[in-house]
């Protein structure tokens, strides 16, 4: 048995409708190719965002399944170290890392004495 690490499926859609119908055939075909390959993937681990700018009136939930489970929708998800929000302005990465480096800087600073 083998897993797959950290797949990406991007999606462009003129509505959230189309940008819903089309992942779930895809991860239909998906599912068929991983059962004939052997190879699972983890339920609870996959998620789904819808990336827009847009402000839209039509309802902004997704419903995408995968081996006939509901995705869990979020705003805000981390990939290969980058978290990504459904705007795309970066603003939690920008945050995250000015911490870490804010943390870093004062780990670094302690076992110099400034006089």
């Amino acid at each position: 048995m083998a897993f797959v690490d950290d797949p990406i499926l991007a999606i462009r859609g003129d509505s959230v409708g189309a940008a819903e119908n089309y992942p779930n055939g895809e991860l239909k075909k998906i599912r068929a190719w991983s059962n004939a390959n052997k190879i699972r993937f983890n339920e609870k681990k996959p998620k789904i965002m819808l990336v827009s700018r847009r402000k839209r009136k039509e309802p902004k939930v997704l419903k995408v399944y995968l081996n006939n489970k509901l995705l869990e929708q979020v705003n805000t998800m981390k990939y290969l170290g980058i978290i990504i929000d459904h705007k795309c302005k970066f603003k939690e990465y920008i945050t995250y890392v000015a911490q870490r480096c804010t943390k870093l800087m004062y780990n670094l600073s302690r076992p110099v004495k400034l006089t």
